[in-house]
């Protein structure tokens, strides 16, 4: 497979197929290198009119009223990467950096960086050679993801490590050479441009909103095939109510439902079992819809991002000047994640109480923890201890992260987003929320198949037949860790997206 980067059209579900593939290709639009090249000559120009230029002409961060002198200006670029290259902690994870890579490359293809054509192809080549620079989880607060983006520059001129093709980490300077790519060499304003911007915030925000985008639809998925398994009242999902009352995602919610439910008996909501079902089962669209809204919002963010120049200063191509700005900082993608986070837990908590009506026979009408009839086992009571722990561990990580005052560049840099705690925390929510829908999942299951019903739509007859594809009914006691394991292994690859992937 090959992805055209041209600086503007990069969607989130080409990048996590760039994060995730080696063999896929990344190639260069030509319109992409000319306005490389282009922002190039406007830097030049710039140098050689003696222009004070924030890290081309000058120091950075609280220097940057000092002009360099003369013979510094070859070097300082190398200094800039060297001097922040502080990135610490456990490696973050190649699909995470290459996200990174890719995201930085597109970037670049604007022309507001200014960087010499060498780093971009040597960007591409990294990444079409399998080759991922190796970068401590702990560098950035948001305001540029800075000491992770000097740590890539590191690898990329020879003097950090690398992940080889088979993902070896070793010296950067001996992957490249065993891939036939010399060290990257660095002109003016290049080490500005590897290190400040906000391509490692962008590309984590990218990857957790398309995973959690697989989720909410496969939660959907699962909340229908509850629905059908609990035989509910499906008059809220009227679409009178949506028009009475009409909250982002609360119709589109409503409307995926009734699309999986198609061909139901519950559609004449005179099989239903009571006027009014539980709220988990009868606000399913309120509590659904708010979560959709909420992903709504952080992939508009996250694409936004992953297509922006996010560079301070910026080459302005059509008056050829260079213009300082803070494109660089990162609250929208700070509150998005959060407002994400902060969504899961409402869906979470309204999940695990439609799990416990499914077990609880004085609402479901079946048997008490869904037990087979004539056997002695308790069902799938015990399995409501993980089903509580992953919902206590999901709530935890969508805690807000706090902003405050920034300390940094004495005073100049005061304030900072925070916005990588948040992603990354948005990431765990994620997470976690994942075996949470393999549980409801399994557990619709059994009281689908306990309940017996004939005339369900053909869409949650697919939905059954997928889970028990890799989890069989609840027959005896069995320990139940690799069918929860396996079914979260389907809802990432898609099975259970509203697509019908």
């Amino acid at each position: 497979m090959t992805i055209l980067l041209d600086g503007n059209n990069l969607t989130i579900e080409d990048l996590a197929l760039i994060a995730g593939e080696d063999s896929c290709l990344v190639e260069l639009a030509p319109e992409g290198v000319a306005r490389v090249i282009d922002a190039r000559a406007v830097v030049m120009e710039a140098l050689e009119r003696g222009e004070s230029v924030y890290g081309l002409t000058t120091g950075l961060g609280s220097r940057a009223d000092e002009m360099l002198d003369e013979n510094a200006l070859a070097e300082f670029s190398y200094q800039t990467i060297r001097g922040r290259a502080h990135a610490v902690g456990e490696p973050l994870s190649i699909p995470v950096v290459r996200a990174a890579m890719a995201v930085r490359l597109n970037t670049l293809l604007k022309g507001g960086a200014g960087a010499d054509i060498a780093a971009v192809e040597c960007l591409q080549q990294c990444l079409n050679k399998g080759l991922t620079p190796v970068i401590g989880e702990v560098g950035s607060i948001g305001a540029s993801d800075l000491c992770w983006g000097a740590t890539l520059g590191l690898a990329l001129i020879g003097e950090g490590q690398m992940f080889d093709q088979k993902g070896a980490p070793a010296c950067s300077f001996e992957v490249l050479q065993a891939a036939e790519m010399p060290p990257l060499s660095l002109g003016p304003r290049d080490g500005l441009a590897l290190a400040n911007h906000s391509s490692f915030s962008a590309a984590m925000m990218a990857l957790s909103v398309n995973r959690a985008s697989r989720m909410m639809e496969s939660i959907q998925s699962a909340a229908a095939l509850s629905m059908e398994a609990f035989m509910a009242n499906v008059m809220p999902l009227d679409p009178i109510a949506a028009e009475m009352r009409p909250q982002p995602g609360q119709s589109a919610a409503a409307q995926q439902l009734l699309d999986l439910l198609h061909g139901s008996a519950l559609l004449n909501t005179e099989n239903a079992r009571r006027l009014q079902d539980p709220l988990s089962i009868r606000n399913v669209t309120e509590v659904h819809g708010a979560g959709i809204a909420a992903l709504n919002f952080a992939c508009d963010a996250a694409q936004s991002e992953i297509n922006a120049a996010s560079d301070n200063p910026v080459v302005d191509l059509a008056q050829r000047k260079i213009v300082s700005c803070g494109a660089y900082y990162t609250p929208l993608l700070s509150i998005a994640a959060q407002t994400l986070s902060n969504a899961f837990v409402h869906v979470a908590t309204t999940q695990l109480s439609r799990i416990v009506k499914l077990l609880t026979e004085r609402f479901s009408g079946l048997p008490q923890y869904l037990a087979a009839p004539g056997s002695d086992s308790n069902g799938f009571a015990p399995v409501l201890k993980i089903a509580e722990a992953l919902v206590a561990e999901l709530s935890h990580a969508a805690m807000p992260v706090p902003v405050w005052p920034s300390v940094n560049a004495d005073g100049v840099e005061d304030i900072q987003t925070n916005a990588p705690a948040t992603i990354k925390a948005l990431g765990r929510a994620v997470s976690h929320a994942e075996p949470l829908c393999a549980i409801e999942l399994i557990v619709a299951s059994q009281a689908y198949e306990l309940r017996g019903n004939a005339s369900s739509a053909p869409r949650i007859k697919l939905i059954f037949d997928r889970v028990r594809q890799v989890s069989a009914k609840l027959e005896q006691d069995r320990p139940l860790t690799k069918d929860i394991e396996s079914v979260v292994r389907q809802v990432q690859s898609g099975c259970y997206l509203l697509t019908g992937e």
